[in-house]
């Protein structure tokens, strides 16, 4: 949908960085900032989905034209710090208590299981083509101290659901552009319309425009 609102867009894949082994934060910003690595002088907005929010300032240290940010439903960069020492505690419990005796985690949709994951995606064809993208995740990864990268660009914010009231919250405090959408976590699955046209809305506000711009989208880590 944003492509066909003049935009080219690039989706990097991140679970290569799963197989190559530790660094995984590292390496999964180095693939987001490869895609953009085109030889092109377009500048470029780093779109990133929930966990792919904290690569995004890493990657962009390695974009040649950076053109800005936007989060979406996304945790913002956290350089000096885990993952698993900046989410809920409750949930650290639960990920330590799903990893297997090598220290695997099972696919993200199974962390909540089936019912929790019908009621964000109640479309059965959907969901079960979700379902087969979500790879395992090491434990490890939650593990690792986040790399060095500031958001040193114009910024926007998307939230979608409550659970990221705060680093919405935060981004109102920067004066960021801010929606807040009341949707849920996977609202581009399941709106993806309103979603994207949410996102219009944000890349006219950093002065993003189509036609002249890319667009790097980061999917969530574990989706």
């Amino acid at each position: 949908m944003l492509a066909e609102n003049g935009y080219e867009v690039r989706i990097p894949d991140l679970t290569g960085a799963l197989e190559a082994g530790e660094p995984y934060c590292s390496r999964q910003a180095g693939l987001i900032a490869g895609s953009a690595m085109t030889g092109s002088a377009t500048p470029v907005v780093l779109i990133g989905h929930s966990g792919a929010g904290a690569l995004l300032a890493p990657a962009a240290r390695r974009v040649r034209q950076l053109a800005g940010f936007v989060f979406v439903d996304a945790g913002l960069p956290i350089p000096g710090h885990t993952q698993m020492s900046t989410m809920p505690p409750d949930l650290a419990d639960q990920l330590k208590q799903l990893a297997d005796p090598d220290g695997w985690l099972p696919p993200w949709p199974q962390w909540w299981g089936a019912d929790g994951l019908a009621e964000l995606i109640p479309d059965a064809e959907v969901r079960e083509r979700f379902e087969a993208q979500c790879p395992r995740l090491p434990l490890s990864m939650f593990d690792e101290v986040q790399p060095d990268g500031e958001v040193e660009a114009p910024a926007a914010y998307l939230r979608l659901s409550e659970a990221y009231d705060g680093p919405a919250a935060r981004a109102r405090e920067l004066l960021w552009p801010l929606t807040e959408l009341d949707s849920n976590h996977l609202a581009p699955l399941t709106e993806p319309g309103r979603v994207t046209g949410a996102l219009l809305d944000l890349l006219d506000r950093i002065g993003a425009g189509a036609g002249a711009t890319e667009l790097l989208v980061a999917p969530a880590r574990g989706q």
